[in-house]
């Protein structure tokens, strides 16, 4: 634990944790697409530049009341944690939508707004809820060059990308985000440099903030875009002393199993996994059921592999309220104990053992 002030909320959710599996909620971008939105619905009357049908996390300022009665099914359907729709909230992604500007009031309001749900279902019935501050690994890779003909080129660069998180994780703790969530991370550079930029807002506001890290994989072999493995990846981060590790995206429930189970064994902290619902048919629609996704989860939690679990892509309050009555009654995974020994990783692991 660093000197700052230690997080009221870690200190809750290691207790809930410790009792039972939680459960974060599920999808937000498909959830979204169900309310057929128009052009007119995203854009409100912020009068931007751009077109911003599809820019999701512009609903914060434009049509508020669809978030929220998401954040409520997935709170209805026994969700713990609420995962706040930010996703593409960063500089970079906003740029595609002439948004930029609006960065910090999109997270602000965001937070606030799955704050106040979540201490209401908290109020009514006395269960401790979380928010996590949802961060994407935006649409560049500080590993890999877009350009085949110049690999050494980047089109940005490591300061740039951790003031772009900076000013993401500051407005989402502002808004009254638990915890930050950097999630999806394809690239394993991206994500220390949104770690670095949340140790800096420690460092700024004299508190602990929790970090919760979740990899997502690129193929089955269990390697995300910069090549490196899921126990690469746990060495490199492993430093940030995570609230959480674990997977999302990418694949589903079947695809991910010897992966969690891997990460199960050699992680010291809470594991988080959610996975896709399946994988996506010929038309990119999810058509894995409610009750076959928890039956799959259940396997991991049966097994004392998984201390959270939820959803992502295709998932819905059907899924995660299937998931929640899976594994209802059961403990969440013990925590191990791990020798003291130094791990450090390329793309691949290295442990060296003691003498």
């Amino acid at each position: 634990m660093n000197a700052f002030t230690p997080s009221a909320a870690r200190a809750a959710f290691l207790a809930e944790a410790a009792q039972r599996i939680l459960i974060t909620d599920g999808a937000f971008g498909t959830e979204i697409q169900g309310w057929k939105l128009a052009e007119a619905d995203y854009a409100g009357t912020l009068g931007l530049a751009k077109d911003q049908k599809g820019n999701n996390d512009i609903l914060a300022l434009t049509k508020p009341e669809v978030p929220e009665a998401i954040h409520r099914a997935y709170f209805a359907a026994g969700a713990d944690i609420a995962e706040t729709n930010t996703f593409s909230a960063n500089r970079i992604s906003q740029a595609d939508y002439a948004a930029e500007h609006l960065v910090r009031e999109i997270n602000v309001e965001s937070a606030r707004l799955a704050r106040r749900v979540a201490d209401e279902f908290a109020a009514a019935d006395g269960r401790p809820r979380f928010v996590a501050g949802a961060i994407g690994p935006t649409n560049k890779t500080l590993s890999l060059s877009p350009d085949v003909n110049d690999p050494g080129f980047r089109e940005i660069d490591w300061d740039t990308l951790v003031e772009v998180y900076s000013e993401q994780a500051a407005a989402l703790v502002e808004g009254g985000a638990d915890f930050i969530l950097i999630e999806t991370v394809f690239d394993t550079l991206n994500a220390k440099a949104g770690i670095m930029a949340v140790k800096q807002l420690e460092q700024a506001l004299g508190r602990e903030v929790p970090i919760m890290l979740s990899m997502t994989l690129t193929d089955l072999s269990g390697r995300n875009l910069s090549g490196h493995t899921v126990e690469a990846f746990w060495h490199a981060v492993r430093h940030a002393k995570p609230l959480t590790i674990g997977l999302n995206c990418s694949f589903g429930a079947t695809q991910l199993r010897p992966h969690v189970k891997l990460l199960s064994e050699i992680a010291d902290t809470a594991i988080m996994v959610y996975p896709n619902a399946g994988l996506p048919n010929e038309l990119g629609a999810y058509d894995e059921l409610p009750d076959t996704t928890a039956g799959l989860v259940h396997e991991w939690a049966a097994a004392g592999q998984v201390n959270v679990l939820g959803g992502c892509c295709g998932s819905t309050p059907a899924h995660i309220a299937a998931m929640a009555k899976a594994v209802q009654g059961l403990p969440g995974r013990t925590i191990p104990a791990l020798e003291p020994v130094t791990r450090l990783a390329g793309l691949e692991p290295f442990i060296m053992a003691a003498a």
